[in-house]
């Protein structure tokens, strides 16, 4: 009786830990059409071609689309975590989960379209 129990709480959390895993891995790829309900934020300032800001100085804001997942992964995380420092996109990236963050980078990399349309 106390090997049933043992095998079937190992069988149990065999289960759990695979189901995390795999809920973990689908968030790290990303769903470009999940991203439909978050780029308005994003929108506002990389979706206007030739667009310039001029807070805190004036530049020219970079576009997102076509860039590679990684790039965007990383550029978000970094502002996330401060390590870059302009002041919108800090505020901006500190409200993203783990989640937005893989559907944004998903979005953009995949078949992004000025003006929000997607491939």
């Amino acid at each position: 009786m106390k090997t049933i129990l043992i095998k079937s709480v190992a069988a149990v959390s065999l289960a759990f830990l695979a189901s995390a895993a795999a809920a973990q891995q689908a968030a790290a790829a990303g769903d470009a059409a999940e991203a439909h309900k978050k780029i308005a934020m994003c929108e506002g300032c990389h979706g206007i071609p030739g667009y310039k800001t001029a807070y805190p100085v004036v530049y020219h804001v970079p576009k997102l689309g076509g860039q590679s997942r990684e790039y965007i992964t990383n550029a978000l995380n970094a502002y996330k975590s401060g390590q870059r420092k302009h002041p919108s996109m800090l505020g901006i990236a500190a409200s993203l989960t783990d989640k937005d963050i893989a559907d944004l980078a998903a979005y953009y990399a995949d078949g992004y379209k000025p003006g929000g349309a997607h491939k």
